[in-house]
């Protein structure tokens, strides 16, 4: 187990280091311009907001000054390196309408909603809508019940659509991209961006 573990370890310091390697060759300028991030040339730093978190980015280390999950970084950089400008049409789609999304997105789309009725069963209205306002969502009308759209990455939102329980259904919910999502990150990066939404709401909900 341990040996796994190092060895998980070692794969991901590589990709760190080769996502830190790529960007480096870029300027601070234009990759803010693609990627929505905020480049302050006095400090040689890109700001970047994801869900409630304002992230200073050091250049040309790419250090952070957050201690955010290290995949959650891993996917920073990888949006800010695959980012290049698409504005999208608001239209959304689901994690298997990705690039590539048939079977890893799809399976994530399953997967998602298992975990959300779980994690919303018996929690009421009103501490659902407070726990994603604590993430930095903002709520919109829907024809589903809730509709909270998290600020994941500067042009990478997040919708996540609830549906309440009443007498027939229990409570369901289900997570959804943009439609230019494929410029911005692979279907893996938007799987872990998935998660990494899962399980900030459970965090979420434990605290309130």
């Amino acid at each position: 187990m341990e040996y796994k573990n190092q060895t998980e370890n070692r794969a991901f310091q590589e990709m760190l280091l080769a996502a830190v390697k790529r960007l480096q060759n870029r300027s601070g300028e234009e990759i803010a311009a693609k990627s929505g991030a905020v480049f302050h040339s006095s400090r040689n730093m890109l700001e970047v907001q994801s869900f409630h978190e304002v992230i200073e980015i050091q250049l040309p280390e790419f250090y952070i000054n957050s201690d955010m999950d290290e995949w959650h970084y891993l996917t920073l950089l990888h949006y800010l390196d695959m980012a290049d400008g698409t504005e999208g049409s608001q239209k959304l789609i689901t994690f298997g309408n990705l690039k590539d999304g048939l079977i890893r997105g799809t399976k994530f789309d399953r997967t998602a909603e298992q975990k959300l009725e779980k994690l919303l069963q018996d929690k009421d209205p009103e501490k659902i809508q407070k726990a994603c306002k604590n993430l930095g969502a903002e709520f919109t009308e829907t024809k589903a019940d809730l509709c909270a759209v998290f600020p994941v990455l500067p042009r990478y939102p997040v919708t996540l659509k609830i549906w309440f329980a009443d007498e027939e259904f229990p409570v369901s919910g289900k997570i959804f991209l943009q439609d230019h999502a494929d410029h911005y990150l692979s279907v893996e990066d938007a799987v872990t961006v998935g998660e990494i939404l899962l399980q900030k709401l459970s965090e979420a909900f434990s605290s309130l």
